[in-house]
C-alpha cells in the first residue's frame, strides 16, 4: 500500500504574513528575550558547589570571610557587580562577566585578613551597571 502527500500552498496574504510574524515574535519570546534577571541575592559564610549560599546569615564575625550568591534566571549575557561599602565607603567593587542559559548563580567574596572592623556594611548589586538590589550585613565583635 503506498500513500501519496500532496500540498497544496496556498498564495499569502497580507494577513497570513502579519500571523506568521506575530507567532514567530511570541516563539522567540517564549525562547528567552536574552536578558538576564535576578531573582535573589543572599549572604552567608559559605557557598554550595553551584555558587548558591549554604546557610544565609546577615551577621558574622571580623574574620569571617562574607560570601554573596546572585541568583538569575533567563538566557543570556551581564555583567554582574558588587558595591562593598562599610558605612559610606567603598571597601572593593568587583565585577563577573557572566553567560547563562538557564537558573545560577554568581558568587562574590569579601573578607579581610587584619579581620573587618565591626559595624554595619552593605552590598549593592548592580546588572550591566543597573542596580537591582541590595543586602545590608552586621560585623559582631562578639561573635
Amino acid at each position: 500500500m503506498m500513500i501519496s502527500i500532496v500540498t497544496v500552498q496556498a498564495p499569502p496574504t497580507r494577513r497570513s504574513s502579519v500571523s506568521l510574524v506575530v507567532v514567530l515574535l511570541l516563539a522567540l519570546t517564549a525562547c528567552g528575550s536574552g536578558h538576564l534577571r535576578v531573582t535573589g541575592i543572599e549572604l552567608g559564610r559559605s557557598v554550595n558547589a553551584d555558587s548558591s549560599i549554604a546557610n544565609p546569615t546577615t551577621t558574622f564575625a571580623p574574620r569571617d570571610t562574607v560570601h554573596l550568591s546572585v541568583s538569575t534566571a533567563g538566557v543570556g549575557s551581564a555583567t554582574i557587580g558588587v558595591r562593598w561599602l562599610y558605612g559610606e565607603r567603598v571597601v572593593d567593587e568587583p565585577k563577573k562577566k557572566v553567560s547563562y542559559r538557564d537558573l545560577a548563580s554568581t558568587e562574590f567574596s569579601l573578607q579581610s585578613l587584619s579581620g573587618f572592623p565591626p559595624g554595619e556594611y552593605r552590598a549593592e548589586v548592580f546588572v550591566d551597571g543597573q542596580p537591582v538590589g541590595t543586602k545590608t550585613f552586621r560585623v559582631d565583635a562578639g561573635r
